[in-house]
């Protein structure tokens, strides 16, 4: 089995607690607009504080697409370059040992994709095998550990590298006044992510580290195409959010979820450490209330959502590595990772420490 080495979360330095964020997104409204609804809104969504990509000052209307991909290119590549640093250092590997790299994100574009970018400052070799990943949105991160999952079974003697970045703050539309746009301003926060995995044949694959992955799903669920996404145009990325995805997590995701643990002979109940891409608390409220989950199995994500917000497909990893920091689960501890993106989509991974 895939085994993961070591993940690591880091972030631009520019944080905020979320009152302040509220304020400075209330100054932004255009004249007429419910700030008391905007203030009602941030409130709910249970988040205490996010990272940005830049000051918040630097925040407004008047930027075009073009400058602010700029912006987005600048800092995720720092970003990502840091992040990709720690967890090699992590795992006691150097980037020349690394032969797979799947990279994500979907709040901004760029050719060559941010992986080719770092590869020279971070010492990856020419000869890696790149494949970076644009449109799975908060499941990529999830979606990128069952890619290098299938990868590293056909090699089983190599490493691979997830690298996950997202800048949502800088998608954010300050004049939109939909609810899709107060709800994304409420939660989105900044940050990236790495993890290092190696295959069953590596030689650190049985020391130290974190878990193995024993299998990953993904599901599309037809007709929900036009619920979650991108609205794409001179202004760059707006959200689409449609106001169903809760209700869809209960009929579908849930019913997923026990059907993939089935084939495993578990059920919910069976699983140690809950790793939920954190949406927002109505996603997790829906989680837990429909798979039967004590108060405490979505603490990490909770957590997580409340000390950095949403980071898009960054944020599983900064819950596994919240999970890791606080105590190695247990040997045999059964995990589940799981994330919900565009399509309307869920990925699975089944993990065991």
């Amino acid at each position: 089995m895939t085994r993961v080495l070591a993940v690591s979360s880091v972030f631009p330095p520019h944080l905020y607690p979320q009152a302040q964020i509220t304020e400075a997104l209330v100054r932004c409204l255009p004249p007429g607009a419910d700030a008391a609804l905007l203030r009602r809104v941030h409130a709910s969504v249970r988040v205490g504080s996010r990272h940005l990509a830049l000051p918040l000052e630097h925040y407004g209307p008047d930027r075009d697409f073009g400058t602010t991909n700029a912006l987005f290119l600048r800092t995720a590549l720092e970003l990502g370059a840091e992040a990709v640093g720690r967890a090699l250092a992590g795992a006691g590997l150097a980037a020349a040992d690394i032969a797979l790299v799947v990279s994500t994100t979907v709040t901004g574009l760029a050719t060559p994709s941010l992986e080719a970018r770092i590869a020279s400052r971070t010492g990856l070799r020419p000869g890696v095998r790149r494949v970076p990943l644009f449109g799975l949105g908060c499941a990529a991160g999830a979606a990128g550990l069952g890619m290098l999952h299938e990868q590293l079974a056909g090699r089983p003697a190599q490493a691979a590298l997830l690298l996950s970045t997202e800048l949502c703050s800088l998608t954010l539309q300050p004049h939109d006044t939909s609810m899709a746009n107060l709800v994304a301003g409420a939660l989105f926060g900044d940050g990236a992510g790495a993890l290092v995995a190696v295959g069953p044949e590596h030689p650190l694959h049985d020391g130290p580290g974190g878990p193995s992955v024993v299998d990953a799903r993904s599901r599309l669920y037809p007709g929900t195409e036009h619920l979650l996404g991108w609205d794409i145009g001179h202004w760059g990325l707006r959200m689409v959010l449609g106001r169903e995805l809760p209700e869809l997590v209960g009929l579908h995701v849930v019913e997923e979820v026990e059907s993939f643990l089935a084939g495993h002979d578990l059920k919910p109940a069976d699983v140690d450490v809950w790793i939920c891409h954190p949406g927002g608390p109505k996603i997790l409220d829906v989680l837990a209330g429909s798979l039967g989950l004590s108060g405490q199995a979505l603490a990490a994500s909770r957590d997580s959502l409340a000390a950095v917000g949403n980071l898009s497909s960054a944020s599983v990893l900064h819950v596994l590595g919240a999970v890791q920091a606080a105590g190695p689960p247990a040997p045999g501890s059964v995990g589940l990772m799981l994330a919900f993106g565009p399509g309307f989509a869920s990925e699975l991974v089944l993990l065991r420490w």
